[in-house]
């Protein structure tokens, strides 16, 4: 009886864990429309003021010559990150696919840890000392070697046309491709990893060679995490502010070239926001932070999408 009833207090008495994470679950969409709703209220009178013209707007005048109210068109910013970002996912997701590869499959195991070492390392370094290297290893070896062999080669195409200072997108994009190799090779790794080695053993026991069975058997079974890691990658590189800033020239202009200086949403708003004059110019820049938070939900949800499809993909039959 008395067993009885201690069982039947147990399970009326409130389960602390249920609640701990009911209340974690609850914080995140929490946080989220908090954000949202601050950065939204912050801006209001720049919509007001500008409207739709504020996102396909060219000019960024915030003080002119004569008075008046100033001139801002947020499109050679959002220009700038989506060529910059793009730049670094165009570069650094083969790379990290290699990576992860070598340390998954192919390294040695006295080689594994090493390695496995060194790009965490590099994922723990700040933004700031990545600008600082940027500023003077990567920009001077831009501007001596890297970029004039482009213009040799591709100068023919608008992309690698123009004048040369080290200073620009393409710069700003092999930048933030370093900064994000490690994140996303490290998730890949570990989504390669925990493909069960059955698959392995059964694909070498056909006759398949090593390479055959990570193409066969190992990277279908990770495509969803690949994924994964690439969504992982792009919010880092959308998001950079320092390193960016430090090496992209901060010109708010839309060139097609790669070598000129240009803007990115975050470094502008790193750049101003403490030396806003005024009203609309301050809000302007929340304004910017709301279009970068917008972009953000968009891209992850689209990456929602294609993950969702591709599982569906992998798990129909035949």
């Amino acid at each position: 009886m008395r067993n009885d009833n201690r069982a039947h207090r147990r399970v009326r008495s409130p389960n602390f864990l249920t609640i701990f994470l009911v209340a974690a679950a609850t914080v995140i969409p929490v946080i989220v429309a908090l954000m949202l709703y601050e950065i939204g209220n912050g801006s209001l009178s720049a919509i007001r003021v500008f409207g739709l013209k504020f996102l396909y707007g060219t000019d960024w005048i915030p003080f002119p010559a004569k008075g008046g109210l100033p001139i801002l068109g947020a499109l050679p910013f959002i220009y700038g990150s989506i060529v910059t970002t793009t730049i670094s996912l165009l570069l650094a997701v083969p790379v990290s696919l290699g990576v992860a590869l070598f340390q998954a499959e192919l390294s040695p195991r006295a080689l594994r840890v090493p390695s496995v070492f060194v790009v965490e390392m590099l994922a723990a370094v700040p933004s700031v000392v990545y600008g600082l290297w940027a500023l003077l290893v990567l920009v001077p070896v831009m501007r001596v070697y890297v970029d004039p062999s482009l213009q040799v080669t591709l100068g023919f195409l608008p992309l690698f046309s123009g004048f040369i200072t080290g200073l620009g997108m393409l710069s700003a994009g092999v930048i933030l491709a370093i900064m994000i190799i490690p994140y996303a090779s490290s998730v890949v790794r570990e989504v390669i990893t925990a493909v069960p080695r059955s698959q392995r053993e059964a694909s070498l026991a056909l006759g398949a060679t090593s390479w055959e069975t990570i193409r066969t058997s190992v990277l279908p079974f990770a495509r969803t995490g690949i994924i994964a890691a690439i969504v992982l990658a792009l919010g880092r590189a959308i998001g950079e502010t320092m390193a960016v800033t430090m090496v992209i020239g901060n010109v708010a202009r839309i060139s097609p070239s790669l070598f000129l200086p240009a803007y990115t949403i975050p470094s502008v708003i790193a750049n101003e926001f403490t030396e806003a004059i005024g009203d609309v110019h301050l809000q302007a820049l929340i304004e910017l932070g709301l279009v970068l938070f917008l972009v953000t939900i968009l891209i992850n949800g689209i990456a929602r999408l294609v993950i969702v499809a591709t599982t569906q993909k992998g798990t129909t039959p035949g």
